[in-house]
């Protein structure tokens, strides 16, 4: 057994009755210089020929301390398997049983067969769009420097004049020293002083001879000293003024003392400390968790699987937590970890492993807050063009690297307070949309503000309004779409399978014009005022969970936003369904999963972490593998315009400008109807019964009421004030009670509504 098996926890099953161990005398030192007891492979312990028969518990009386056997077996134990090439040879023949296996050399080689591959090229290298970035930061960072320094060219000249005497003098003086070789006088000195004529004498012709070498080099220099004062003389106007310049430079440089620089730092670097692992275990105990502080002082329960790296504009560290210890403890205090890293809020990102186990955290740290460090550029927004059936750029990482979804087969839902950002994170997806000539954009936004005003030049069908027309509008254009659902159905079903494989739209069937089967785009934001209206809310849920349901591989995608997250103004069915989630700043616990998905908060991914300065920064799920921490490109209203008129001209170009765009149809209009005057109208007596009501209004408009039942009237009734009662009828010689409405409850409810 190994000397740190025991702290591992390992032990040695009793295996002695089955090896029938033979008394053999102690062995003698060999040729090598092994002693008795020593065993030939180091760090094994080999079995003493007089160890005891029966073990016993650790520390028990009568133990004996040299036998690593009985040392680790506790009493009563069974016999553990033992694994195959786990024994070793000992003096005398002993085989002993290692539970631990005894560590052995492991080499390192540049090529591995396991593990993960780190990228060919660094990340910056990887499209043009980044090796652009880079470039333009360059320039950029370049030219600023060369205009700030131009700016003070004057300041430093003053500078340089003013150190220029004493410069010339430490310049005489230096190169006096180093001709004369007054280094070395001091030695020279203290052997004169010890009267040591040896070692003066040495010195003395070393000095000599350097002096002799360093005349071939001084000469010549002072001739080129002389030399240029001439040229001073003789030399055009040009020519002194750069001799002058150089003097002025080399003289003054030289007198320029050390803690006064002659020339200002065109940007000061951040004050950011390297992220080391005794910074993230300071840190990390400073959040009062028993688990981790439980080692404090002593050996450390923290652990790291690999080295703290440079990843992007900051710091990567992968925590092993201690046992007990998630990564949702971590995240959840947030805020405190910051503070022990002392480090902005917006720059301390905890993340979990989800390709590991629960206690791993990948922890990275920011050289600045996220929400104030530059925001990169949306890579279309001056030129390029999308296509929803790959992945379009829509943000990017904590470090950077640009973050893309796919809008094809998904259907999003986007959720956070009020002015986290939300309507912007919309506006990208409705431009990536717009940048696909083939696709049809329905946008309809219920705020009835002009955030999405870009829309108009390319937009299908368009509305903005918060009145009940514009919320007729959408639901009208919900029954639309699970129509065109059911009539591209119809249409793949027909499509050789050949040409369709997979049972769903592609790029190639959505360029077929005769098809229909381009990308339908249709976007709702603030979709809470649809799903909480009092009377169209029940029906336009449950057109949404059909859409998202049966859309998704026919080419419909249904984008949602909503600022209120809660189950009366988000239908369980349509947070349960939609397949990409992007949650902004919410509040607790309930509305992040609601946008995130169930359990996300118990994972650790948590939206409640973000604070008010992380507009536009937010959790995406489902976009890739793992949890992204994702800033929405930021496009606005001036710079969006921009892009929808460039998307207008390619659609122009290849013909695909229709719709409202093009002036061609309008957005259909919303039936100028409600419950109260339909039921009024169909009501031939005082009451009547809530069935007999429901076949009535089927009649009068089959599209709106056609399938309701007793429970649908009555939900649509509650909203006016209209309490179904029951009420009694004669039919065939007994009294039959069901629920209903009277005439004189439907005309107190219009009577309201008028005043």
């Amino acid at each position: 057994m190994s000397e740190n098996s025991e702290s591992r926890g390992g032990w040695v099953p009793n295996v002695r009755p089955y090896l029938e161990l033979p008394s053999a005398p102690e062995p003698a030192a060999d040729a090598a210089g092994r002693g008795e007891g020593e065993h030939p492979t180091p760090g094994v312990p080999a079995v003493p020929p007089s160890a005891a028969p029966t073990p016993a518990r650790p520390g028990a009386p009568g133990q004996s301390s040299a036998d690593p056997l009985a040392k680790a077996e506790p009493p009563g134990a069974a016999v553990a398997p033992v694994p195959p090439g786990w024994w070793e040879p000992a003096p005398g023949g002993a085989p002993v049983v290692l539970v631990d296996p005894p560590p052995g050399r492991r080499r390192e080689w540049i090529i591995g067969p396991r593990g993960q591959r780190r990228p060919i090229l660094p990340t910056w290298a990887q499209s043009w769009a980044a090796v652009g970035r880079v470039l333009r930061w360059n320039v950029a960072n370049i030219g600023y420097a060369v205009a700030f320094h131009a700016v003070r060219t004057p300041l430093y000249a003053g500078r340089l004049l003013r150190y220029c005497p004493s410069g010339l003098a430490s310049l005489a003086r230096r190169g006096l020293a180093w001709w004369t070789d007054a280094e070395g006088a001091g030695i020279r000195r203290a052997a004169a002083q010890r009267h040591d004529p040896d070692d003066y004498l040495r010195l003395s012709r070393q000095r000599d001879r350097r002096v002799r070498a360093r005349t071939l080099v001084a000469l010549p220099a002072l001739g080129g000293i002389g030399l240029a004062a001439a040229l001073l003389v003789v030399a055009p106007a040009l020519g002194r003024l750069a001799l002058i310049v150089a003097a002025v430079v080399t003289c003054g440089m030289a007198g320029v003392p050390e803690d006064r620089p002659w020339i200002a730092r065109a940007v000061v670097p951040p004050k950011v400390t390297r992220l080391t692992a005794d910074v993230v275990i300071r840190a990390l105990e400073s959040l009062g968790i028993a688990e981790i502080n439980r080692g404090r002082g002593k050996e450390t329960m923290v652990a790291f699987p690999a080295p703290i790296t440079r990843d992007g504009p900051g710091w990567r560290a992968d925590i092993d937590l201690p046992y007990g210890v998630t990564v949702a403890d971590i995240a959840e205090r947030r805020e405190r970890l910051a503070s022990g890293l002392r480090r902005p809020l917006g720059a301390v990102w905890p993340e979990p492993a989800t390709d590991a186990h629960a206690g791993r955290l990948v922890l990275w740290v920011g050289d600045e807050d996220m929400s104030r460090a530059p925001a990169p550029e949306w890579p279309l927004l001056r030129v390029g063009r999308t296509d929803l059936f790959a992945p379009v750029p829509y943000g990017f990482d904590p470090r950077g690297r640009p973050v893309t979804i796919v809008l094809a087969e998904n259907n999003i839902l986007i959720g956070s307070l009020p002015g986290a950002g939300k309507t912007a994170a919309v506006r990208v997806i409705v431009l990536a949309a717009a940048l696909d000539p083939t696709a049809e954009l329905w946008v309809y936004n219920l705020k009835g503000t002009g955030d999405l005003d870009c829309a108009i030049h390319v937009a299908h069908r368009y509305a903005t309004g918060l009145d009940d027309g514009t919320i007729l509008e959408v639901l009208a254009s919900l029954r639309n779409l699970r129509d065109e659902i059911r009539r591209r159905a119809d249409i793949l079903r027909r499509v050789p399978r050949a040409d369709n494989p997979d049972g769903k739209v592609t790029r190639a069937l959505a360029d077929v014009r005769a098809l229909g089967l381009h990308p339908l785009v249709t976007v709702i934001d603030e979709c809470q005022n649809l799903f909480s209206h009092p009377e169209h809310g029940k029906e336009a849920g449950e057109l949404a969970v059909d859409i998202i349901k049966l859309g998704r591989a026919l080419g419909v995608i249904l984008v949602l936003a909503t600022q209120r997250p809660d189950a009366a103004s988000l239908p369980t069915g349509v947070s349960s369904n939609v397949s990409v989630r992007f949650c902004l700043r919410v509040m607790g616990q309930v509305e992040n999963d609601m946008i995130l998905g169930t359990s996300m908060y118990k994972n650790g991914v948590r939206a409640t972490t973000f604070g008010p300065s992380d507009r536009g920064i937010g959790y995406l799920v489902g976009a890739a593998d793992d949890p992204l921490i994702t800033r929405a490109a930021y496009i606005d209203t001036i710079a969006a315009d921009a892009v929808a008129q460039r998307a207008r001209a390619a659609r122009v170009k290849i013909g695909r400008l229709a719709g409202e765009a093009a002036g061609e149809i309008a957005a259909p209009k919303a039936p100028t109807f409600s419950i109260l005057d339909d039921v009024a109208a169909v009501m031939t007596g005082d009451k009547e019964w809530s069935e007999t009501i429901c076949a009535a209004l089927a009649e009068l408009r089959p599209d709106v009421y056609g399938g309701w039942v007793p429970e649908q009237l009555s939900a649509a009734l509650k909203p006016h004030k209209v309490a179904t009662v029951q009420i009694h009828k004669w039919i065939d010689g007994k009294t039959v009670n069901r629920r209903g409405v009277t005439r004189e409850a439907i005309t107190d409810a219009i009577g309201r509504r008028t005043r």
